[in-house]
């Protein structure tokens, strides 16, 4: 069988993390390659806040099934061919930011899996499975499977509701947008904020309940992401190819400069 495993669901499901590396500025296939190499095991495509164009994120995801690392696109909103149009072109999950209800994330569920499951229309041809001749209903099931759905908890309403968004069939993982969360709560930045723990035990019970997975953005510094893996999250977003080319960018410039010698 060709089918392509989804190495970040297998993760999940073993207990273990899922590793991510957010894309912004990255435009070539290779970025594939090199995620995987470095050790993550997701790669979260940003078409929501990025400027990258369709046809982009799905070189990156195609390029990123053959290396073995799972291309998780987020979308920029919530219309159902945002996501579609992604999954039928490589990409093994889905993100869909700012979810506050169980209505949303039924329509994201149902917009993600084929029937019986929901409503996502079969297109044919698809690289999760290796483009093999199957019976459509077959290579449905199998992309099913194989299908990480994630809805993005970025306020105090979907944080209220989390427990019944959880709940819905066909949804994955609750991932929480720390940023945006903070902001809505009128505490921007403010990570240290005992609102921002009460809202992560919040959806990591609640998806401890209903079998779903929790997960983080957003926070990167080491004490932030060590404390909330502690607590239950599996799916991390560790970091994004901005922040870590600024990073090792501003490392490397003052190394250099640091060599000139004292006039």
């Amino acid at each position: 069988m060709s089918t392509v495993p989804n190495h970040a669901l297998r993760q999940l499901r073993a207990g273990k993390l899922a590793i991510g590396l957010g894309l912004r500025q990255a435009r070539t296939a290779d970025t594939a390659q090199i995620a995987k190499t470095a050790g993550f095991d997701w790669l979260f495509i940003d078409c929501e806040h990025s400027a990258m164009g369709t046809d982009t994120a799905a070189q990156i995801a195609c390029a990123s099934l053959a290396a073995g690392i799972t291309p998780i696109v987020r979308v920029p909103g919530k219309e159902h061919w945002l996501a579609s149009r992604m999954l039928d072109n490589g990409a093994q999950g889905i993100v869909v930011p700012h979810v506050e209800s169980e209505l949303e994330a039924k329509r994201v569920a149902d917009h993600c899996r084929f029937p019986p499951l929901g409503h996502r229309s079969m297109g044919g041809g698809l690289q999760q499975i290796g483009f093999a001749s199957l019976p459509v209903g077959e290579a449905a099931t199998i992309v099913n499977q194989e299908t990480l759905v994630v809805v993005m908890i970025e306020s105090p309403k979907g944080v209220e509701n989390c427990e019944a968004i959880a709940a819905v069939p066909g949804i994955d993982a609750l991932l929480i947008g720390t940023n945006d969360l903070s902001f809505e709560m009128g505490i921007p930045g403010q990570f240290n904020d005992p609102r921002i723990a009460d809202a992560y035990r919040d959806v990591i019970a609640a998806c401890k309940k209903h079998g779903k997975f929790a997960g983080m953005g957003g926070m990167y510094s080491p004490e932030l992401l060590e404390r909330h893996i502690a607590m239950g999250v599996q799916l991390v977003l560790a970091g994004s190819d901005f922040s870590l080319l600024m990073q090792a960018g501003a490392a490397r410039a003052n190394l250099v400069r640091g060599f000139q010698k004292k006039g």
